[in-house]
Order: structure tokens, then sequence, then C-alpha cells
């Protein structure tokens, strides 16, 4: 299972029903691979910096999934025959920003901290 994110744009016009909706769209369309649904951030009505198929506003979800690479193919299929979705936007997450890995550098980082300190308290040059 991998992460991702998938931000929504849909109708300017649309209620918590028709946001729930196309979210439950989301579900329903990883479930089968045993794809799982996150957390779901409505960010509202927002104004376009340029008119997207003859609107000017948008409502804005992000919803955050867990899932297998080959079941992106069909949630995008899904959203871009949905009529209530504008604009969709799949885009996968890196493991370190997810949290399930720790980065690379972290652990290089403080030794090379803790050899700065030691050559300064002894006097050596660096």
């Amino acid at each position: 299972m991998r992460p991702y994110e998938v931000v929504l744009i849909l109708e300017s016009s649309a209620e918590d029903s028709t946001v729930q909706g196309v979210v439950d769209r989301v579900k329903n369309s990883i479930a089968p691979q045993g794809g799982t649904l996150g957390q779901v951030h409505k960010w509202g009505r927002r104004r376009f910096a340029y008119e997207l198929k003859h609107r000017w506003e948008g409502y804005y979800a992000l919803a955050e999934i867990n899932t297998i690479p080959e079941s992106v193919a069909e949630l995008d299929r899904v959203l871009t025959l949905s009529d209530d979705v504008v604009r969709h936007k799949i885009v996968r997450v890196p493991e370190v920003v997810a949290g399930r890995k720790q980065p690379a550098s972290s652990s290089a980082a403080p030794a090379q901290a803790d050899a700065a300190a030691e050559s300064e308290s002894t006097g050596a040059p660096s």
C-alpha cells in the first residue's frame, strides 16, 4: 500500500451531500483492492486564478488514501467520468512525508553536529 493525496475541485454550488457523495465514490473505488480512505479535508469555496470550464469558483477538498498503484488508474477513471468533479489530481506522497520512514539524512546530521561541537571545544581546526 502506498500513500496518495487526491485533490478534488467540485462545482462551486456543491453542498455537503454532494461532497460526501464524491468522497464515497473515491472510497468505493479503492476498497475492492484493499485501499483505505484517511482524512478528508474540506477547504470550501475558492476563487480560481483563471476561468476553468466557464467557471470562476470551485469547492476544494483533499482526501488522503492508502492503496495499491493499480487502483489509482480506476480512481482516475471514476473521477474523470463524474459530473460533479471539475478537476482532480492524484499525487503519490513520499514515504518520508507520510511518516512511514525516517529520513536518511537525519541520522547523519546529529553525528556531524557532534563532531563540529567536539572540534570547537578542543580547539582543533575544522
